[in-house]
């Protein structure tokens, strides 16, 4: 098991060799025989080619040729319990369609940027707070787009995606395009630190509500949160396509799973088992990552595009497990060491 967890770190990251992993059998997975995996298996194709460890190579290069999508994963996989000493949570998040405007005018006076030459990956540029206040970005054609609510400016940032109607009709794709290299930090918990709100009611709706109904105090709170989101505007993509991921392609509503890479290699399959009201046994595809999505059993489920896909995101905040899908040529390596 050692070797396992070694393996592990050396693929992936440091967090994976930090973490205890078991493997399971096939029937360790509640709900495994009646999920669709026909459905799972075209999206792992969508990104499959971006697996480059020789393990995961040689899996893709069958992936290609037809067959019975269950059995493809049993003949060519082992499920990988991945634990870190906390609870799994789930939470969703979905693509925005908003109203805004391709110029500063009327009620659209709030902008969303992109990404500014002085910010320089991995070392931390000036908070959300510094951005907004000093006027450090303003004047200089960084504009992407403008909408009319700095609300729907934060919630965009935390969702990473949008689709904005402009006010010619046109729709504009954006997608992450970069960020300031700040932590994440949660409002709703800032906000049930304060006695704001009960614990279980700190959804993004109820966030949002209380923002806008105390402007001056709402925007203050959302600095509680130092990270700032920079985009990009995306094209060559249909109607239907997904926004997308961090694996530059287009994601799959209720299929495509944001996770920690520093446990989950981006693109393995993961089977989830979200306990709730709504309970959900499925396999997805590790295609996307987040800020805030942090940990082994971290997952953040995408919904979709639009309003229907916001709610449905907006009531996800359960437990349950994540089991990683390794191919066995990975496993294989650490079979008789210690």
């Amino acid at each position: 098991m050692r070797a396992l967890i070694v393996a592990l770190g050396t693929m992936i990251g440091v967090g994976a060799a930090q973490a205890e992993t078991r493997i399971l059998n096939w029937s360790d997975l509640n709900g495994w025989a009646n999920d669709d995996h026909s459905a799972a298996y075209s999206v792992f194709k969508t990104t499959c080619d971006q697996l480059r460890d020789p393990g995961w190579e040689s899996v893709c290069q069958t992936s290609a040729e037809p067959t019975d999508a269950r059995s493809f994963f049993e003949e060519h996989f082992v499920p990988v319990a991945i634990e870190a000493g906390q609870d799994a949570l789930f939470t969703g998040y979905y693509e925005p369609e908003l109203e805004g405007s391709a110029r500063q005018t009327g009620p659209y006076q709030f902008p969303i940027h992109s990404l500014p030459d002085e910010v320089v990956s991995g070392t931390p540029w000036l908070t959300r707070k510094e951005i907004e206040t000093s006027g450090v970005l303003n004047g200089r054609g960084l504009e992407v787009a403008w909408l009319a609510d700095p609300v729907d400016v934060f919630f965009l940032q935390i969702q990473g995606s949008g689709r904005i109607r402009l006010t010619d009709g046109a729709v504009l794709r954006v997608g992450f395009g970069g960020r300031n290299w700040h932590p994440y930090k949660s409002v709703g918990k800032e906000m049930i630190r304060q006695g704001l709100l009960q614990e279980h009611e700190a959804s993004a709706s109820r966030i949002r509500k209380w923002v806008r109904d105390n402007p001056a105090r709402g925007l203050k709170m959302l600095w509680h949160n130092p990270s700032y989101i920079f985009f990009r505007e995306i094209d060559r993509l249909s109607d239907a396509d997904g926004p997308i991921g961090a694996m530059s392609r287009p994601l799959t509503a209720g299929r495509s799973l944001a996770v920690d890479p520093d446990f989950v290699p981006l693109g393995a399959p993961v089977w989830i088992e979200k306990t709730g009201d709504e309970e959900i046994q499925r396999l997805m595809v590790a295609q996307d990552t987040g800020a805030a999505i942090k940990g082994p059993q971290r997952g953040d489920i995408f919904f979709g595009s639009g309003s229907e896909a916001g709610v449905a995101a907006g009531r996800v905040r359960n437990g349950g497990r994540m089991i990683v899908l390794l191919p066995k040529a990975l496993a294989s390596k650490t079979e008789g060491r210690k």
